[in-house]
């Protein structure tokens, strides 16, 4: 009998064991136990989080294509393959490990699916830099990103990095990719063709990653744990040649079926391979490549060992396979074969150490989880603002927002990853949205990762909703028509009901949205468990969204370009200040609501911008987000080192409290600057669409000038707000 100790310390729970005593009809072996706690876990089956899924949107303005590890929409004839995922708890532990086979992971998520790499995107979250071993994070997890992926040959071409105290004790690290494949040349996850071979390719297995998606991707961390053996050991040189190999087999049209051995490794490709094709597998894991002795069955299925496939293969072409592998001095063996009795039949030197039917493996029990509403919110969303004193220096407010770790220039971060390799990188990062080109079209790809998760702590579902609207906007503002979702939904503990209640809330939120502006979830993932002894962090549902541009020369970015070009204001600016980085940063206070969104007023704003861009008439154009209008202003004089250019703005709407005008974060507000001449053009779109236009400036001079009609408010030398935003970073990490 086995102790329950076992499968407790598997991650499984005492019905779960139940459940498996059912489906088997006797006790399970070691290896089936591992077996089945990693594929009921919730970083694989999603047995959570499922019912709720559900309701994301799976269709939209583009064809779309849903995967077994990614999916995409198609474009012209042509795939474009992304997904985003967490790798938090390996983070937490060693960041550089953790990170970079974050990155090598998702990566292998696109290239499995036959497409080719094309950019990588993070969304990254830490605590406060005050504390050392969150700066120690930082360092470690960008390190182990710029390793990897410029090692690799992917160029990291944009994401976002936020820190708050929720994350003392859990980051986030959200690795996102991009491929692009010719649709009719896609493969499939799954195995099919009794008799057909499995082929076991790339590294050899280690003890590294046991674990890694039950026992540290499925529960928060206690204090004083210890769980580095559960952490990957990543090789971005063997997964350079992985990726040539595996295209090139695939080229062959010889593969029935490939999968990446991540999360839950050898258990998961077969199993869930097996399961796609509706037929059965039987391997010997006395073939598997091992760069370890003395390995128990269950370690070798449970081991999560970096830049390992599982791959179908047409009976009598294993030699043509075997030699295209070697070539770029990879394992290629095969271990296996494909059967029709549904059962995944594991053997080690001929000896059976695990019989399960692949579908019982696959489909993990669904829970319909309890949930109810934080009670913190009743207090949180309090705020009179009447109490809140104005600034007595608008200029200093302005000055420590720019400075503030959230705000702040993330040059240090980002000139570490290469983002032109390949030659196709359009946009750097810095903008709104990254821009990439589609070789050989006149179209090209924007991407951007977004959510402000203080939002979603005071109101999930708005938060939610806001993380899709700005992350559209972000699109926009670089030329391109938003096109599809992929998204990381970070969390607490799911089995504490105030937590499931914000998961639930935001899923609803995304859904309404992404519905509402006709925009599809075509690949995501879900991470629980994201708490410590320090408590839960803020409800982080990352928004990784991919848009269109038909016209590469229409793409767009922030900086104004030339003196003496009108500024504009598309959008409404309200009197309210919760949640705001500025109610944060200068009076202290994490209270009142999330900013309201009008979905409508939303889409006309952006239709207003995305026309205005696609007609040739504007110069620049950029989203109003954290820190509210001054910050955006000022990013618009100092985001372009080349040729910084100040403003005058002396024509904005005081008929609210100045400090909510400023510095408050309402939603659905892009800043546009063109030629005089087009100001009346973009007038009558903004009418065509009923969006708010309002002409607040002009560009020119050294200065960025505020003023309310009858005092100036704000009157910065653009140098010295740039010196304060750029070098911000690296002080607070060195301190």
């Amino acid at each position: 009998m086995i102790k329950s100790k076992v499968y407790k310390n598997l991650g499984l729970k005492e019905e779960e064991y139940q459940k498996i005593l059912d489906i088997l009809q006797r006790e399970p072996s070691p290896t089936e136990l591992a077996m089945f706690s990693v594929e009921w876990s919730e970083h694989c089956g999603y047995p959570r989080s499922r019912n709720w899924l559900k309701l994301l949107p799976r269709e939209g303005k583009y064809k779309t294509l849903i995967g077994e590890d990614s999916g995409g929409i198609i474009v012209d004839g042509l795939a474009i393959i992304f997904k985003m995922e967490s790798h938090n708890h390996p983070s937490q532990i060693e960041p550089r490990e953790g990170a970079s086979t974050g990155v090598g992971g998702i990566i292998r998520d696109i290239f499995t699916t036959g497409a080719r790499p094309i950019a990588s995107l993070n969304s990254l979250r830490f605590g406060s830099l005050a504390e050392p071993y969150n700066r120690y994070l930082l360092r470690g997890v960008v390190d182990g990103i710029q390793f990897y992926g410029n090692c690799l040959g992917v160029p990291t071409i944009g994401g976002e990095i936020y820190f708050d105290e929720s994350y003392n004790g859990n980051c986030l690290v959200n690795a996102m990719s991009i491929g692009i494949a010719e649709r009719d040349k896609l493969a499939q996850a799954q195995a099919t063709g009794s008799g057909n071979s499995i082929m076991y390719v790339g590294s050899s297995t280690g003890k590294d990653g046991i674990g890694g998606c039950s026992i540290l991707a499925s529960h928060e961390f206690k204090e004083g744990e210890e769980k580095r053996p559960a952490v990957q050991i990543g090789d971005p040189f063997t997964e350079k040649c992985l990726i040539e190999a595996t295209l090139e087999t695939l080229a062959t049209g010889y593969v029935v079926g490939i999968k990446d051995m991540g999360a839950a490794g050898l258990t998961c490709s077969t199993s869930e391979m097996a399961s796609a094709g509706n037929s059965g597998m039987e391997i010997d894991l006395a073939h598997v490549p091992r760069r370890e002795a003395n390995m128990e069955p269950w370690e070798v299925m449970m081991s999560e060992s970096q830049e390992r496939m599982l791959v179908c293969v047409k009976k009598g072409k294993e030699k043509e396979i075997e030699q295209i592998f070697s070539k770029w001095d990879l394992n290629a063996v095969v271990i296996g074969k494909v059967t029709d009795d549904g059962i995944v039949r594991i053997k080690d030197k001929g000896k059976i150490v695990a019989e399960i039917n692949a579908h019982s493996l696959t489909q993990a029990p669904v829970y319909d989880m309890p949930y109810k509403k934080p009670n913190y919110l009743a207090h949180l969303n309090k705020l009179d603002i009447n109490k809140i004193t104005g600034p007595k220096d608008y200029n200093e407010v302005l000055l420590k927002l720019l400075g503030s770790a959230s705000i702040c220039s993330k040059t240090w971060v980002y000139e570490q990853y290469d983002h032109m390799v390949q030659t196709n990188t359009v946009i750097l990062p810095g903008s709104d949205a990254a821009v990439i080109r589609l070789k050989g079209r006149d179209k090209a790809i924007a991407a951007t990762t977004d959510c402000n998760s203080r939002y979603c702590y005071l109101n999930s579902y708005r938060g939610a909703q806001i993380a899709v609207a700005e992350a559209a906007r972000n699109l926009v503002c670089s030329g391109a028509q938003a096109a599809a979702v992929t998204d990381c939904l970070n969390f607490g503990n799911p089995e504490k009901q105030d937590r499931f209640w914000q998961f639930k809330s935001c899923v609803e939120g995304i859904a309404d949205a992404c519905k509402f502006f006709n925009i599809p979830v075509v690949s995501g993932n879900v991470s629980f468990y994201n708490e410590s002894p320090k408590g839960a962090i803020y409800p982080t549902p990352t928004i990784g969204m991919i848009g269109v541009i038909n016209d590469i020369k229409r793409v767009c970015t922030q900086y104004f370009k030339k003196e003496n070009e009108i500024i504009i204001l598309l959008g409404l600016s309200k009197e309210e200040l919760g949640g705001s980085e500025y109610l944060k940063v200068v009076h202290g206070l994490i209270k009142g609501d999330a900013p309201e969104l009008d979905l409508c007023l939303e889409e006309a704003v952006q239709k207003t911008a995305s026309e205005a861009i696609k007609k040739g008439l504007v110069s620049s154009a950029h989203d109003c987000s954290e820190g509210g209008l001054a910050v955006a202003l000022a990013e618009c004089c100092i985001s372009n080192k080349e040729n910084m250019i100040g403003a005058v703005i002396d024509d904005l709407r005081f008929d609210i409290r100045k400090d909510a005008v400023i510095f408050g974060e309402s939603q659905s507000r892009i800043i546009l600057s063109c030629s005089k001449k087009s100001v009346s053009k973009i007038r009558d779109i903004a009418r065509k669409f009923a969006a708010p236009f309002q002409i607040i400036g002009r560009t020119g001079g050294r200065y960025l000038k505020i003023s309310d009609g009858k005092n100036v408010l704000i009157n910065l030398p653009i140098k010295r707000m740039f010196d304060k935003w750029t070098n911000s970073l690296q002080l607070l990490i060195t301190a």
